[in-house]
């Protein structure tokens, strides 16, 4: 493992694989280097890529400084970068899509930004959810209540309060308990304004004057209301394209979008 240093001190763990222009990867809720999908897509573009894999701060083998805020994980991503050579593509997924588009609003070193389904909610057609997420989230942080704050996300997803309950009987349970804390931070990454049927205007005034290069993707077998959501992305970002990868879910596969970033970084 290697390490870079936040710009606040925070130290930052990180595996380097793999030759060629450099990508940084940027992991979704409860997921680092060594519990995820960017282990599998990183060596897939390994070949032609060096790929920075990295564990968001407060997960894995990174650390952790409060308070919290989106900006520092947005200093975490510059710290990469500077380990880089000063210059990266970036890929993120999920909540680390969200991410990944608000850092490129402010890191003109990401010379190129692909994205998988930032969860933002702008379609009415999104089923009922979890009212007051956030706040229930951060409550039962406070208790330490690790178990309920996953279960609580879960459920926010869209899994079946029993579903979900049955996921304390998993092998995986206690690696999720461990990053539990960072779902408050994957929240804070991905506010949604009170109508839940348009993306932040704060995000939207970033888009659109976002000057990186930017894909936009999304899942063809993903909910109609995701999909909606990432063409309002792609549509305030000036020159963006958009592509929905067939088949596809949220739970999208390496094989699938690592010859899509191969020839949209390759250009």
């Amino acid at each position: 493992m290697s390490t870079a240093v936040s710009r606040d001190g925070t130290r930052i763990g990180y595996t380097r694989a793999g030759q060629g222009p450099a990508v940084v990867l940027v992991d979704g809720a409860l997921c680092y280097r060594n519990f995820g999908p960017m282990g599998e897509l990183s060596a897939l573009l390994a070949p032609r890529f060096t790929v920075y894999s990295y564990d968001r701060r407060g997960r894995g083998e990174s650390g952790d400084t409060a308070p919290y805020a989106v900006e520092r994980e947005i200093e975490d991503i510059a710290a990469l970068i500077a380990e880089a050579g000063g210059s990266a593509y970036v890929y993120g997924t999920s909540s680390g899509a969200a991410l990944a588009l608000q850092a490129a609003s402010m890191l003109p070193d990401i010379a190129k930004l692909a994205a998988f389904e930032a969860p933002y909610i702008t379609d009415a057609t999104r089923p009922p959810t979890i009212e007051n997420y956030p706040e229930q989230l951060e409550a039962a942080l406070a208790e330490n209540q690790r178990g309920d704050a996953v279960i609580l996300f879960m459920r926010y997803v869209g899994a079946p309060a029993e579903q979900a309950e049955q996921m304390r009987q998993t092998p995986m349970f206690p690696a999720f308990e461990a990053v539990a804390p960072t779902l408050l931070y994957d929240a804070r990454c991905v506010e949604n304004p009170t109508d839940g049927e348009s993306l932040p205007p704060a995000l939207v005034a970033q888009l659109g004057g976002l000057k990186t290069p930017a894909l936009i993707l999304g899942g063809g077998a993903s909910p109609e209301w995701m999909l909606n959501t990432q063409r309002s992305i792609a549509s305030a970002i000036p020159g963006a394209q958009f592509r929905v990868l067939e088949g596809q879910t949220h739970e999208l596969a390496g094989s699938a979008v690592a010859p899509v970033l191969i020839e949209y970084f390759g250009e």
